[in-house]
Order: structure tokens, then sequence, then C-alpha cells
């Protein structure tokens, strides 16, 4: 057996191998993943045993300053936190960013997704897809048929204001985010299967994500298909493109520049988000009747009025999207049969979404403030419930817990 590739969409730098030239005893794939969003560097490795050979690949340590920047670039949930509550607290830190909106939030994003071009080599992505493609289809039409779908009957159940159900909807259209690749990863996941849907996603939204978002929300409002393809390949596409080429051209300079992109996409994405739900404080604060509650209320009486308000509704219906998109992507994965593995890649992957995305469309095509609100509210939200199911995950070994034959072909 030997090593034909070394895949990662987000992989750390671009280093030639010799190592498919040699059969293997053990080889190892390196996965590089960038969290949330975006970028922080973590590594499994895969290991394959084979008969005629001891020769283990030896991989250098990194140097601790990248290590640190790891680390800090793990804490997303807790910037995006941080943020909602300076937000709360006081909308006008925010107003910088706010004041040059939407062309600060497409520029931001579309940073972000030139960072993940830079770490993007198609033809190894495409060397998989050749390996799997009945995983990989199926993933990804999971993920452009279960949120879309609960998009539409969330909204519809609660009974969401027309800008509301826009935006919840807009943010089941949207492709996954790829916080879902180290979530994958705590879970004991399919990490390469976590990969190649992010970027297959990714790709595809630009005529999905528009098409989906026009036939389910244009009953609430008119919606522009083309205009918001337009902007999909302006600030998610075309920066991914452009960041592989850079990428295979300019190998030296992009090794420089990667141990910072997992910080800087990191901050830039709970930016993004906290400047959206700050822009919307005032009308949220006005939609909680407990500022004007006796001052002997009770606590249960205070946090009715606060449920009852925008915010309760807002934060129900985006809990409720994702807990679909994680229960359904599973148990849809479980009945086709697929592996432990797999199942848990598919439901990580279908229920954590690009909410950057949706904040972007959300206030560049839709002159509503309150359509961009599910997608911000969805970066805290999402990235807690899929952190919290991938700890539990961890300590189940999936290995137990696979009773179905993996299909030939995935």
């Amino acid at each position: 057996m030997s090593l034909s590739l070394t895949l990662s969409p987000f992989y750390a730098a671009p280093q030639k191998t010799h190592l498919a030239n040699f059969p293997l005893t053990r080889y190892e794939q390196r996965f590089t993943i960038y969290s949330p969003s975006k970028f922080r560097s973590l590594t499994t490795v895969v290991r394959s045993v084979h008969k005629d050979s001891g020769h283990l690949p030896v991989t250098p340590a990194k140097p601790r300053w990248e290590n640190v920047l790891s680390t800090a670039a793990s804490l997303y949930p807790l910037y995006v936190t941080v943020g909602g509550v300076v937000a709360c607290l006081k909308p006008s830190t925010f107003a910088w960013f706010v004041q040059r909106g939407p062309a600060s939030y497409s520029l931001s994003l579309g940073l972000i997704m030139l960072a993940m071009g830079l770490t993007l080599e198609l033809k190894d992505l495409i060397g998989l897809f050749m390996q799997r493609p009945l995983s990989i289809l199926f993933g990804c039409a999971a993920q452009y048929t279960i949120m879309p779908t609960f998009g539409a009957i969330v909204s519809k159940s609660l009974g969401l204001s027309p800008s509301l159900s826009v935006g919840l909807i807009l943010l089941g259209c949207c492709p996954g985010g790829t916080a879902s690749n180290v979530v994958t990863l705590i879970a004991q996941g399919d990490v390469p299967l976590s990969i190649t849907m992010t970027v297959c996603t990714t790709l595809g939204a630009v005529l999905l994500t528009p098409m989906l978002t026009k036939i389910l929300a244009g009953t609430y409002v008119a919606v522009d298909a083309l205009k918001l393809s337009i902007s999909t390949l302006q600030v998610v596409v075309a920066p991914i493109l452009l960041g592989s080429y850079l990428q295979s051209k300019f190998p030296a300079a992009v090794k420089a520049v990667i141990p910072f992109a997992p910080l800087f996409a990191v901050l830039a994405s709970s930016l993004l988000a906290c400047s959206v739900f700050s822009e919307n404080v005032v009308r949220l604060k006005s939609s909680m009747v407990g500022a004007s509650l006796p001052p002997g209320s009770s606590p249960v009486l205070f946090i009715q009025s606060i449920v009852s308000g925008d915010l309760g509704i807002i934060v129900l219906s985006v809990l409720l999207l994702h807990f679909a998109g994680f229960f359904v992507g599973y148990l849809s994965a479980a009945i086709c049969g697929f592996t432990e593995r797999e199942r848990r890649a598919i439901s990580i992957e279908v229920g954590m979404q690009n909410s950057s995305l949706g904040v972007v469309l959300a206030t560049s095509h839709f002159t509503s403030p309150m359509v961009a609100l599910p997608p911000a509210m969805s970066a805290v939200i999402m990235n807690i419930m899929g952190s919290s199911l991938g700890f539990v995950w961890r300590y189940m070994d999936p290995s137990k817990l696979d009773d179905s034959p993996k299909l030939t072909g995935k």
C-alpha cells in the first residue's frame, strides 16, 4: 500500500513528499483543520498497516508560537459570546464597523474565504471525491435538503415575522461552516469526509443558496436570486479559488502567512456576528417587556417576558433549526447504512452552517436589519451545540456503535 495523497483543504503548508513512491508498513495522513470560523490548526493522524516495510514518516513539532496562535483561535465561541454581551451593554462599540456595512461585512467574509483558499489544493480534493463519491454526494444532498426544509418548517410553526422567517430560511440554505471540521475531529468522526463536504457545499452555494432561498423565502419577500448568486460568487467562491491559485504559485509566501490565518478568521467572524447583533439591540430590548415589570416581579415572570419577545423567539428558532440538522442528519445517514464515523461527520456537517455568509447576504440584499439576526445568533448557538455534541461523542467509541457494514464505493 502506498500513500497517494495528503489531503487537507485547510492544510497548513504545501510540503512536497515522496512517500507515494515507497511502500509503507504504516503511513500517516495528516489533516490540519482550521476552526471555527476558519481555522484552528488541529492535526489528526490516520494510520494504515502493510506487511512490506517498516518505515514511519516523522512529523516535526510545530513552534510554540504557532501552538499559541492555534489555541487562541480555538476560543471562537468565547469571543462571540463576550462580543454579544458587549454589543448588548454598549452597542456603540461596533458602530465603526456597522456604519461601513454592508461593504465591511462583505470584505471581511471575502478575506476569511481567501484564507481558506490559501490552504486548499483542488487536485487533492478531486482525488478524494473520486475515491468515495457516495458518502460525499449524500452528505452534500443532506446539507441542502434538511436545513432549508426545516428552516421553512420552523419559521412557519413558530409564526415568525416575515423578516425573521427569511433570515432563518437563509441560514438554513447556507453551506456548511468549517467549525464542523474541528467538531468532527473531537467527535471521532470521519474528518476527510467533513472537510470535503465543507468545500463542496461552499462551492455549490453560488447556485444552491440563492435558488433555495428564492423558492422557500420568496413567499415572504421578493428575493433576487441572481444578485444573491453574484454576491456568493464574489465573497465566497472567487476568494477561495484565488487563495488556491496563490497557494500553488507562491508556496513560500503562503507558508509564512498561514499560521496567522486562524486567529484572523476567527476574530473577523466574531466581529461580523457581534456587529449585526449590535445593530438590532435597541429593537430587541424594546421587545422585552421585562423592563416595564414591577420591581418585585418573580424571576419566572421576567424569563417569560424575555422568551415572549423577539429575542426569545429568535433563540428558540435557531436552536430548533440546528437541532433538526444534527438529529435528522445522523438519522438519515444511519438509515442509509453509513458507518458510525460517517454518520457523525454528516450529522455535524449538516447541523453547522456558514453563518457569516448568511449575515453578509442578509445585510446586502434585504432592507430589514432583522433578517440578519438569525444568522448572527447562530454564530453563538451553533458552536455551543456543536461543541457539546462533539464532546459527548468523544467518549463514545464509534466502533462499538457501528452496526452497519460499510457500503462499497463510499
